[in-house]
């Protein structure tokens, strides 16, 4: 999961860079960062700080919830996680309202999901599993070209091929075609989510180069 922080900070402090900063833009650098130095909650307060005093920017929600949900997935007890995930919601449910990118903020709906249903499969699974899948279906009619949409629907679909009696080597093409989307996106200076690219990378390692 560290891995995943740095990529996160790397990639939106690399494209801020290559314009004077404003203000807002140092202070969502500064909480990313504290997310690299494995601060999550002192990160999370400060995007959502940061979102208070900006009033109609929905990338400090969009972070901060991403915050909560991916330190929700290492998470056993389950009151804590139940809680994490609900203040979770409530800050992509504020990103949502003020129109920040759908699909991006359906990847983050579904992972939201996916990481309630590991609390709970035999609760859970039978009632998010589709919605999860559904999530990422209509995401992909909308930008299917989205790396990180295809990172994670892909890797969710890797999650669920034993249950269906597939070979997740099945899924290979799509994570090495989402590598090549996100090399497109290597240059495109942007504040908005840049995040995936390792993570895909890892996967691939995983999923595709191993001989089991």
């Amino acid at each position: 999961m560290q891995t995943f922080i740095i990529t996160i900070v790397l990639f939106l402090c690399s494209s801020m860079g290559m314009k004077a900063q404003t203000h807002y833009e140092q202070e969502l650098t500064t909480a990313l960062e504290l997310w690299q130095d494995q601060k999550p909650q002192e990160a999370a307060k400060l995007f959502e700080h940061i979102a208070t005093a900006e009033g109609k920017k929905w990338l400090p929600y969009y972070y901060s919830s991403q915050i909560k949900i991916v330190e929700s997935f290492d998470m056993t007890n389950k009151t804590k996680k139940e809680q994490l995930l609900r203040e979770a919601q409530g800050l992509l449910n504020k990103a949502k309202e003020l129109e920040g990118d759908e699909v991006e903020l359906m990847v983050l709906q579904a992972m939201l999901h996916t990481s309630r249903l590991i609390i709970d499969p035999d609760t859970y699974g039978m009632t998010l599993a589709p919605v999860i899948t559904g999530i990422y279906a209509e995401a992909a009619k909308i930008a299917p070209e989205n790396p990180r949409l295809v990172l994670s629907k892909t890797e969710w679909e890797i999650g669920s091929a034993p249950y269906y009696g597939e070979d997740p080597k099945i899924y290979c093409p799509d994570l090495k075609a989402g590598l090549a989307l996100f090399e497109n996106e290597d240059d495109a200076p942007t504040q908005a989510p840049t995040w995936g690219k390792e993570r895909l990378q890892r996967l691939i390692a995983k999923t595709c180069d191993s001989e089991n």
